[in-house]
């Protein structure tokens, strides 16, 4: 079957299986789903509701048993009379409800006392779209249910609703969340991009996770990213185990491509299963190994994409402190006007090789931004003139420099082959719409940053390169709970840290997609907190009132970083 017939097959299954989005439990990186999670099989009798329930416990029902496994949905068609049974086509759309909602009757039902109207009230607190990727979408829930009284004495549902209802829990319940890999050529590294898929059976996962593989990036990464697997590119069959346990991917449509291509097109495959088997891949191409002398995968046998995008361990990170550049090692000034005094630094950046320093300058009620090689003079950029800069970010990959100028306009400096730096700008218009920026942070990918505006955290994507980049596809990340955010990192390709001026939790981490925040421990932090710097296999720093402290996972109690000191504030390169 080729690819088009593969989507199809898969798409007639997902109706009954549709997609959703909520708090997936993920300490870290993903892991290897182990096995199924309980709940009914597909071929499992659907009993019918408890018998004289009322039509507020009728409808509360119907949305608790919308992701019960089953064929169709069949637990919740049970809810419904028998012409709606039949009748009922709800759409792929899955919206997830906070756990707490209210069902209320109507108070203007109907004349026919054998019908009533049921209210449904909550919070909206996302979508699951067509990719089944998370789409954050904070916003009261308003639905009316019509339910009537049956011959039998029952209350059945007779219009159920168009869309699907699921609440938090049901849906951690029920689906797991999985890292589909895409390419950026920018940074020659692959970018995970957040899906949900039905947990169960953990063998239909491989399936699945090439499924939205081959239908290419979500919404929020269209244009930032390569899908290798497009067209001509076809799964000939469904992925299939052998009995050694090797899974197999069949390929077409690769005749005549270069082994570099061969090589990615494994590396995305094999980055992208990792989480849902364990198992060797074995990929073929049009029935032949599709790289020669390498037939089965593992992720070992991948070299490590994208390791020049993160920082040297031999680079501890620096801090700005009463304007100088100091050392997190040690707490010495670096060498240079930076580190002496000779400038007055309201904040800084280094690259993520070392070797480069950005920092903001502040000349009486001005500032101004200077980019140079460490421990030397740092010369002047045309990007002057604005009463603020945020703190300089590296766009990785590229070794250009951002910052946003006075809030509303996201400054690009691009260093020429005459040694000087020229000053572009970005189309930032989708993000700066939404207010004035005061933090811009590149992912360690370059394909997305993330950025406090009026104090609320959004990411946003990287378009195009040369002279014409923009910001587009802005996803605001939990604005009911997440609130007086300050300062923003990446902690990993698509996990944040943030820090906000809420004593309750003045550092959360949150998913790129905002499905899931978590609260880190606020032991021995001082409010308020206003800083935050974060990389892979880095110690996280803050900066409270009282100086510098170090934390690695939820839960750890902070403890003082060796060289704090009073009002610095951390960063690690990038």
């Amino acid at each position: 079957m080729k690819q088009r017939a593969f989507r199809l097959l898969l798409a007639l299954v997902c109706v009954g299986l549709v997609a959703g989005c909520a708090n997936v439990p993920l300490e870290s990186q993903p892991v290897v789903v182990s096995g199924e999670r309980q709940g009914q099989g597909s071929g499992d009798v659907v009993p019918e509701p408890e018998k004289d329930i009322d039509p507020l416990t009728l409808v509360r029902g119907f949305i608790g048993a919308t992701l019960k496994p089953g064929q169709n949905n069949a637990a919740a068609r049970a809810y419904l009379d028998d012409q709606s049974r039949a009748a009922w086509r709800p759409s792929r759309s899955l919206t997830i409800i906070q756990n707490t909602f209210g069902t209320v009757y109507d108070p203007s039902p109907p004349p026919d006392p054998n019908t009533l109207v049921v209210n449904v009230r909550g919070l909206d607190v996302g979508t699951l779209d067509q990719n089944s990727a998370f789409v954050p979408d904070y916003s009261p829930v308003a639905l009316k249910v019509k339910v009537r009284k049956q011959a039998n004495g029952q209350w059945r549902i007779t219009d159920p609703l168009p869309d699907l209802y699921a609440t938090e829990s049901d849906f951690s319940e029920n689906y797991t969340a999985v890292p589909v890999n895409f390419y950026s050529e920018q940074s020659a590294t692959f970018v995970p991009d957040r899906r949900y898929v039905i947990a169960k059976p953990q063998s239909g996962l491989p399936s699945k996770v090439l499924n939205l593989l081959v239908s290419g990036p979500s919404a929020s990464l269209a244009g930032s990213v390569r899908n290798f697997l497009a067209e001509p590119v076809e799964v000939d069959t469904n992925v299939k185990s052998l009995d050694d346990g090797t899974l197999v991917v069949p390929l077409s449509g690769l005749s005549g491509a270069s082994d570099d291509t061969r090589n990615l097109i494994a590396a995305q495959i094999v980055l992208s299963l990792q989480y849902v088997t364990s198992a060797r891949i074995r990929i073929l191409a049009d029935g032949a190994s599709l790289v020669a002398n390498h037939p089965d995968w593992r992720p070992s046998d991948l070299p490590a994409y994208g390791a020049a995008l993160s920082p040297s361990r031999e680079l501890p990170g620096l801090m700005t402190v009463g304007g100088r550049v100091r050392s997190l090692d040690d707490g010495q000034p670096v060498p240079g006007p930076a580190g002496n005094g000779g400038y007055n630094v309201v904040s800084a950046a280094q690259s993520v090789d070392g070797r480069r320093l950005a920092v903001v300058e502040r000349d009486g009620d001005r500032v101004r931004l200077r980019i140079g090689d460490l421990g030397h003079d740092l010369p002047l950029t045309s990007l002057s003139g604005g009463s603020t800069l945020s703190r300089p970010t590296w766009r990785p990959g590229t070794g250009e420099v951002w910052t946003v100028v006075d809030q509303f306009s996201v400054g690009r400096m691009v260093l020429g082959p005459n040694g000087q730096w020229t000053a572009l700008t970005v189309n930032a218009a989708d993000l700066t719409q939404q207010g004035g920026i005061t933090e811009l942070r590149f992912s360690r990918d370059g394909v997305r940053v993330a950025a406090v505006v009026n104090g609320q955290l959004w990411v946003a994507s990287v378009v195009g390169g040369g002279d014409s980049v923009a910001l587009r596809e802005p996803r605001l990340l939990q604005p009911h709970d997440l609130r007086d955010v300050v300062d923003v990192d990446w902690l990993s390709q698509d996990t944040l840290v943030a820090v906000t001026a809420s004593p309750s939790q003045p550092v959360v981490r949150v998913t790129v997609d905002g499905q899931r925040m978590d609260a880190f421990n606020s032991s021995n932090l001082t409010p308020t907190v206003h800083g935050v710097t974060a990389a892979p296999s880095r110690p996280i720093v803050v900066a409270d009132a009282s100086g510098l402290w170090t934390a690695s996972v939820l839960g750890e109690v902070w403890r003082p970083q060796s060289h704090s000191m009073k009002d610095a504030d951390p960063f690690y390169p990038g």
